[in-house]
């Protein structure tokens, strides 16, 4: 018979589930409860693997409570010996109804050969309902002995199910129930009390003794406690022991009880790790390339650009004799500290970048706090100290990323040329015309009687009026295509480092969380299955 597949189908998930866990918790929770949880997936693993046609019961008492004494009861033979002078029981003895196939399961309790005994040949028709019990005699766990051999602790947790042997001089004694009872809370289906040496009361002191260990066990968590009343020198209650044990024994099941219940008071141990996205949602992305922007000064380069780039073109398609008149003024672009924005843009790791490491840390931490504010705290600062895992770096990486995109300042357009030369072709028009005038107001002679006759006076004036309003106009348009160009290049420039900030951020920010985000949806997900 094997134990059903539901019942270990049902396990199987969480404890797997309980395995993701403790791959994913280190750093996030307490170093403890890890540690109980990778002993409790190491013996999963191993009970599973061995005969589900096996029960293992687990005896368990104090100095004196009569448990080898209920051991020998149960088993019909004397085989763990009785202490008279001092009543102790130093290693475990085990006697097994069925033993084939229970030998690898001994070995896992490390029991030693010498104290392991076979019930198969005593069997009769009335026990064979006890066929595949693995009963253990276990020693003291108040013995002196028992302070330094932990043998009695390691099989409590390895049992499936475990009788605790209680004596009615000792049955509230503080270091049972502190140290194992209230400990083992939430295992009731797992966990049987046997009340022995009863012939020593009488039967109002039985009945008295009974509730108050019934209300002894519900206070310290076991909410539905099985409660047998036994003696093992005239046999009353061994009966209803056997019953119980039997019942565990036919359904198979106390082996992977035991350990939902295990699974089950680990997980109440552990705390939820909150609420958070799955990812980095674009508006969370966008609203920490704007913030890395304005920290490394993007808008105030974007604009730079532009004031320069329309300031320069002046002494290319401006009107030359506007120029004249402006040339006693101070050089603007010195007035704006503009004369070399090339150097600033590519000394933003020493200054824009470097200036503001607070604005940088700022814009990290706000995306950080942002995705973790439903987080349990540890996942929380998981989810901080990935996004600040390279803000040390971050500043000198768009630094770089900037360098490579700073503005060809020293670039002259073609038709800014074209222009000029226009330009000055109308001005050398307007000498000419000047020289006409004087030429014909003076009497120079020139040898050309059209210069020299007064009557094309009128026209030439009006031929120079031509001139300087060509000119002035046609360096309006070409100051107004400037604007036009200057804006457009202002634009393609904040949008390429826009994307290379946010291709920094991306790399040195963004994909870090992610996988912390990631692990804690991973977290999440198995916790939930580990609930069910």
């Amino acid at each position: 018979m094997t134990t059903p597949l539901a019942t270990r189908g049902a396990l199987v998930p969480r404890l797997a589930a309980l395995s993701k866990v403790v791959e994913l918790g280190p750093g996030r929770l307490d170093k403890k409860i890890l540690a109980d949880a990778g002993t409790l997936l190491l013996r999963a693993g191993d009970r599973l693997k061995l005969s589900s046609d096996h029960t293992v019961v687990a005896l368990a008492g104090g100095t004196g409570s009569g448990k080898s004494s209920l051991f020998n009861a149960v088993s019909g033979l004397e085989l763990s010996p009785t202490g008279v002078r001092r009543p102790t029981t130093a290693r475990t003895h085990a006697c097994v109804w069925g033993l084939e196939g229970a030998a690898p399961l001994l070995d896992w309790l490390q029991i030693q050969w010498r104290h392991r005994f076979s019930r198969s040949s005593a069997l009769d028709k009335g026990e064979s309902q006890l066929h595949g019990l693995i009963l253990l005699d276990l020693p003291d766990h108040d013995s002196i002995r028992a302070l330094t051999d932990p043998e009695a602790d390691r099989l409590i947790g390895l049992a499936d199910l475990v009788v605790w042997v209680l004596d009615p001089q000792k049955y509230a004694d503080a270091a049972t129930h502190r140290r194992y009872v209230a400990e083992l809370a939430g295992h009731d289906s797992g966990t049987v009390f046997a009340l022995n040496q009863v012939d020593k009361l009488a039967p109002e002191e039985l009945a008295e003794l009974v509730i108050d260990l019934n209300d002894l066990l519900r206070r310290e968590g076991v909410s539905q406690p099985t409660v047998v009343t036994t003696s093992a020198v005239t046999g009353r209650g061994i009966d209803s022991l056997k019953s119980v044990l039997a019942d565990a024994v036919t359904r198979r099941r106390a082996a992977v009880q035991r350990l939902e219940s295990d699974l089950d008071r680990l997980v109440r141990r552990l705390d939820p790790p909150g609420e958070a996205p799955a990812s980095v949602d674009a508006a969370r992305r966008v609203g920490l390339t704007d913030a890395l922007c304005d920290a490394v000064g993007v808008p105030a380069v974007g604009e730079a650009l532009e004031n320069v780039h329309a300031e320069r073109s002046a002494a290319y398609v401006g009107w030359p004799v506007t120029r004249l008149v402006s040339a006693l003024r101070p050089d603007p672009l010195k007035a704006l500290r503009l004369d070399d924005l090339r150097e600033e843009i590519q000394g933003l790791a020493d200054g824009a970048v470097t200036a503001q490491p607070a604005e940088v840390e700022n814009a990290v931490q706000a995306l950080a706090d942002g995705l973790s504010v439903d987080m349990q705290p540890s996942w929380k600062a998981a989810v901080q100290h990935a996004a600040r895992s390279r803000s040390g770096q971050l500043p000198q990486a768009l630094s770089e990323e900037l360098e490579e995109v700073a503005p060809r300042l020293g670039f002259v357009p073609g038709w800014w040329r074209a222009v000029q030369v226009w330009q000055y072709v109308l001005v050398a028009a307007f000498l000419l015309g000047l020289a006409w005038i004087i030429a014909s107001l003076t009497g120079i002679p020139t040898g050309m009687a059209v210069v020299e006759d007064p009557a094309s006076l009128p026209w030439v004036a009006i031929a120079m009026a031509s001139v300087l309003g060509l000119g002035a106009l046609s360096s309006v348009a070409a100051r107004n295509f400037v604007v036009l160009g200057a804006s457009k290049e202002r634009e393609r420039l904040e949008l390429e480092m826009r994307r290379r900030v946010g291709m920094v951020a991306e790399g040195m920010v963004v994909e870090p969380v992610e996988r912390e985000l990631a692990r804690h949806h991973e977290f999440a997900q198995a916790m939930r299955t580990l609930r069910r």
